[in-house]
């Protein structure tokens, strides 16, 4: 069973790249959107109306570039929405961002294993989400009950889809290392490294409301921290004032209670 998941995502992703080879115009923003991105986005719905538009030409852009497949069910709109969304949410500071190091993207119905299953007959189904190296590089998979989770709790700090897309940008130098070194300006390298250690030094110690992950090592205190920011900003700068003004720099976004001002 497991070599026929491996050798399904194998030839989808043999797909992603044949059609990323074929350039796509971007398309108009459906209309219909706007009521489901209001009934499940709340970045988005914080938004003034100007920045929607300028978030759903950001999602049509994305959409434009990247293909998203469904394994075992038929892709439905708020998965695509969903999904650019945790795109766009990261990089909404920047006037105009592409993910040059992703092609394609593959939704499964569940949380799934490190052999890709995720039958509820398989062991060990606990990954919501990962960014592809090797014969997978460029490639991302995703859990939709994860991706719907992070988008339906809004105050558990955690967003399966953002986290794995500040993955991705961590990764554009090439070192998915913790350090975002395409977004932080040089001089705060170091101070940013500090940082992370002493964060992640108190998570470790059980002094931290930062979800225990973030203690695994720099990238994943990062795509964590990160989390945190896009979903709690207020409370964040109210536990951890440094950390959120270095990703207020980092991701050239001011959020306050969840409104990016």
């Amino acid at each position: 069973m497991a070599y026929i998941l491996i050798l399904v995502v194998i030839v989808l992703f043999a797909v992603h790249f044949y059609r990323k080879a074929k350039r796509h115009s971007v398309k108009p923003f459906p209309e219909d959107w706007h009521k489901l991105l209001m009934d499940n986005v709340l970045f988005y719905r914080n938004l003034s109306k100007d920045r929607q538009l300028i978030f759903q030409q950001k999602m049509m852009q994305f959409l434009s570039e990247v293909y998203i497949d469904a394994v075992q069910f038929e892709l439905e709109e708020l998965d695509k929405i969903l999904i650019a969304a945790s795109a766009v949410i990261p990089v909404f500071g920047f006037k105009e961002w592409h993910y040059t190091n992703l092609s394609g993207i593959l939704l499964y119905p569940d949380y799934f294993n490190e052999d890709m299953q995720f039958s509820s007959k398989d062991n060990s189904r606990n990954i919501g989400g990962i960014v592809g190296n090797g014969r997978f590089e460029k490639q991302m998979i995703l859990s939709k009950k994860a991706l719907y989770h992070g988008f339906k709790n809004t105050t558990d700090k955690s967003n399966t889809g953002i986290h794995e897309f500040v993955h991705l940008i961590d990764k554009l130098d090439d070192s998915t290392d913790g350090v975002p070194e395409r977004l932080l300006e040089h001089q705060y390298a170091l101070p940013w490294l500090n940082l992370i250690h002493k964060e992640m030094e108190a998570i470790n110690d059980n002094h931290s409301d930062i979800r225990k992950y973030g203690g695994t090592n720099q990238a994943e205190f990062f795509a964590v921290a990160s989390e945190y920011f896009f979903e709690r900003p207020d409370l964040l700068k109210k536990k951890h004032p440094e950390l959120y003004k270095m990703l207020v720099k980092c991701f050239n976004q001011k959020l306050i209670g969840s409104i990016e001002v």
